[in-house]
């Protein structure tokens, strides 16, 4: 088949993709790790035995009905492209790839995970062209709380420079403390967003803001607060969404202020929240995609590969 393979072994997920660079289909499959009740994650020793275990099935169900083997495959093999980026878990998705490219004879393409997600993104929104244009991404995750400008580039498809971060928390970290605080399973974004829609109060935030660069540690400690005074549950998910919305928010505008009006892509698993997506949607006119391709997913990585194969 003339299909690319892609496959992501991230933090939270091991997932795998199929993309068809000629008719533009794309089918994915993923599987959370198993976290326990009352944990926040786990650690990178048991995120890679898991992974190995998930790998496998993963790809059999996949695969399912292919007549032929994938032209080439892609992996995430790091977080991000910048020196010194690691993180144990995405070796598991490498050496996977490595051994299937060996044993098929076809080329294998590395790239970080923050790109996949991007280009999941755009292929979700239905914009794969602005891989050769300049434009703003948010990637906010678990993981990550950035905002890059993404250049085109000859060697790794797309370049991402650093133009703004968290100082302390990631969003993802703050929605999944607070969720923890409140009793809900780990991750905690889709159900502290359905505890958040049935908030009724005025709430009230102040971002905390330095520049472009955000601080997110007292989303976390404010939450906390509130509980301990005994406020609701609802409530508390409504300020803790609603303090993580107007804190990207402002560094959209800062940012928009001083690169002009570039487009503007919103990744990553928090982007998926329906409260945030509707308000940046209304805003900055964003790029969004689909739940399912903004949580993490191999899909981007599957599309950047058959872009730097020339299938694309």
């Amino acid at each position: 088949m003339h299909k690319v393979l892609g496959i992501d072994t991230s933090n939270y997920t091991t997932s795998a993709a199929i993309f068809d660079p000629e008719t533009g289909d794309l089918l994915h499959k993923k599987q959370l790790l198993p976290v326990k009740q009352g944990q926040m994650g786990l650690r990178q020793s048991d995120a890679v035995f898991h992974h190995t275990q998930q790998l496998p099935g993963i790809l059999e169900q996949l695969l399912e009905g292919e007549a032929s083997p994938p032209a080439a495959l892609g992996a995430s093999l790091r977080p991000r492209d910048v020196e010194g980026s690691y993180m144990p878990c995405f070796t598991v998705g490498g050496g996977a790839a490595r051994s299937l490219a060996a044993a098929l004879g076809v080329p294998l393409f590395g790239f970080s995970h923050q790109a996949g997600h991007i280009a999941a993104g755009l292929y979700s929104a239905g914009r794969l062209d602005l891989l050769s244009e300049r434009f703003l991404a948010f990637h906010v995750s678990g993981g990550t709380t950035e905002a890059v400008l993404v250049r085109p580039d000859p060697d790794r498809v797309i370049s991402c420079e650093l133009l703004a971060r968290t100082l302390d928390l990631n969003a993802g970290q703050a929605i999944d403390r607070v969720g923890g605080m409140l009793g809900l399973p780990f991750p905690a974004g889709p159900a502290l967003e359905q505890l958040a829609l049935t908030c009724r109060s005025n709430i009230k935030v102040r971002p905390v803001v330095k520049g472009t660069d955000c601080c997110l540690s007292g989303v976390e400690n404010q939450c906390r607060a509130m509980l301990d005074k005994g406020e609701e549950p609802p409530t508390i998910a409504g300020f803790c969404i609603a303090s993580i919305g107007e804190t990207l928010a402002l560094m959209c505008r800062r940012l928009l202020e001083q690169y002009g009006p570039l487009p503007v892509l919103f990744a990553g698993g928090v982007m998926s929240n329906g409260i945030i997506r509707k308000r940046f949607t209304e805003e900055f006119d964003g790029l969004f995609a689909q739940p399912e391709f903004s949580a993490d997913n191999a899909a981007g990585i599957a599309v950047l590969s058959a872009v730097k194969a020339g299938m694309r």
